[in-house]
């Protein structure tokens, strides 16, 4: 009878930490693997031989509260299951002239304009255009993994095709 008790009790305390865990997870914050070079020098440089991994805080979901230069992970627009992680460029409202096109674009309300570091190498907004403040799913803070990478992701916005308001 005793041993019942005891498998009772430790399948109780781990359902109740895996249902606290997946709640954080899902409401304040996680962690996301970043594959490829689309964001080096900031992640995966090329001097590391181990992915990175960041922290995703998920506050700023409650009022989209996001800045330019803010590095966040978002649904692909194309794909619901792949992820991605990219830096805001641009705002809703602001005038954009991407570098391939011969025209300036008006990023609408609820959208951003998001744009990898490694141009050469990057899946963005230049690809699927500006995407819905929606699929973003947080804001990467912190690399926590590999130890000799742990620091802040700093905020830094990019020079180049934004231009002013009219």
């Amino acid at each position: 009878m005793s041993s019942r008790k005891f498998l009772w009790d430790v399948s109780r305390k781990f359902f109740t930490v895996g249902l606290i865990g997946l709640t954080v997870s899902d409401r304040y914050v996680s962690i996301f693997p970043v594959r490829g070079a689309s964001m080096s020098p900031t992640l995966n440089p090329g001097t590391s031989s181990h992915d990175d991994h960041v922290l995703v805080e998920k506050f700023c979901l409650q009022k989209y509260n996001f800045k330019r230069g803010d590095v966040v992970v978002f649904c692909s627009p194309t794909n619901h299951k792949e992820k991605h992680i990219k830096r805001i460029t641009g705002l809703a409202g602001e005038w954009f002239a991407p570098t391939y096109l011969y025209d300036a674009v008006r990023i609408p309300e609820g959208h951003c304009w998001v744009e990898g570091e490694n141009l050469a190498n990057s899946t963005d907004s230049r690809s699927f255009g500006p995407i819905p403040l929606g699929l973003i799913q947080g804001r990467a803070t912190h690399v926590i993994w590999p130890p000799q990478r742990v620091g802040k992701i700093n905020r830094r916005v990019p020079e180049g095709s934004r231009l002013p308001s009219f």
